[in-house]
């Protein structure tokens, strides 16, 4: 079913004339105002989102420690709301920080980046075929090569261009999306599992009113 407006303009409301795509208009800020595209871009950014936001953002991206100076510039808000709200997210566990010689460096904490990860995976509907494409992209690795994993073939005595150099690389990135998506399955079952599980007080108490697993393949 298709969403529908809950009211539609009279003819007093409609335009004279009709509306062409000149007419319309998808960003918030002029861009006659900005020479730069960056700068417009940017101004559009902030322009559409808080600047808590705007730090979450900068924060889940950053793969490597950085001083709130640098995730303030990035997120386009000042130092002293960039520090504060990144150590309230530190306090909170979303964040890790750490003393430096320098001052205080954040970056996003891998353990609750990798869990918010599991957790999306496990609500996609396609889980189980993004699985099955892995392991069959992880099959033509082995037999490609003749070998087990990807650090067999770095240690062997074949020598490897550069081509081979980037399978290698995209392997172990397969090898690490297997295992996030496997984790992915687990918590899926779980969750579904533990929904077939009776409230207290029910007359049935304990029994499941689906299969395990809510009728999943098996992982394999």
């Amino acid at each position: 079913m298709t969403d529908e407006p809950d009211e539609f303009p009279t003819a007093e409301e409609l335009p004279d004339d009709p509306v062409t795509v000149d007419d319309i208009d998808p960003f918030t800020v002029d861009d006659d105002d900005f020479e730069d595209i960056n700068d417009f871009a940017a101004a559009e950014w902030k322009n559409e989102t808080t600047a808590n936001e705007r730090i979450r953002t900068v924060i889940n991206r950053t793969t490597t420690p950085k001083s709130a100076g640098d995730i303030a510039e990035t997120a386009l808000v000042s130092e002293t709301k960039a520090r504060t709200t990144l150590n309230r997210l530190a306090e909170e566990g979303l964040v890790r920080s750490q003393q430096t010689d320098s001052g205080k460096l954040y970056g996003r904490d891998p353990e609750w980046h990798l869990l918010k990860q599991v957790r999306q995976l496990a609500g996609s509907e396609t889980l189980v075929d993004q699985i099955q494409r892995v392991k069959q992209e992880l099959a033509e690795y082995k037999s490609k090569y003749d070998a087990t994993d990807p650090e067999e073939l770095l240690i062997s005595d074949k020598e490897l261009d550069q081509d081979e150099l980037d399978d290698v690389s995209h392997w172990r990135t397969a090898e690490r999306e297997l295992t996030h998506l496997r984790a992915a399955y687990r918590l899926k079952e779980a969750k579904e599992q533990a929904a077939t599980v009776t409230e207290p007080g029910d007359t049935q108490t304990g029994t499941q009113t689906t299969s395990p697993g809510g009728g999943q393949p098996p992982l394999q």
